[in-house]
């Protein structure tokens, strides 16, 4: 159980950094980790809505760092560049 949660936060926070690097807004790493934790979620429930599911490793990253550039392109709309 801890081990699961410890991953999800070093998956969250890789998927965040690497989100935040292509839509050139980056951020510590607790905003890194909700980032990719949230923009996960969101990539594969739009995967889902769609019918693409994500198997495997690196498709499951491509699937968690599109949600994530999706996420931060959506506050960066609504919220503003700073």
């Amino acid at each position: 159980m801890i081990f699961r949660i410890i991953w999800t936060l070093i998956c969250g926070g890789v998927v965040g950094w690497i989100a935040g690097k292509l839509m050139h807004c980056e951020g510590n790493l607790l905003q890194n980790i909700m980032v990719g934790i949230a923009g996960s979620a969101i990539g594969s429930v739009i995967c889902a809505l769609i019918g693409i599911y994500s198997y495997g490793f690196i498709f499951g990253i491509i699937v968690d760092v599109a949600g994530a550039c999706l996420l931060l392109w959506i506050v960066s709309r609504f919220a503003g560049r700073r």
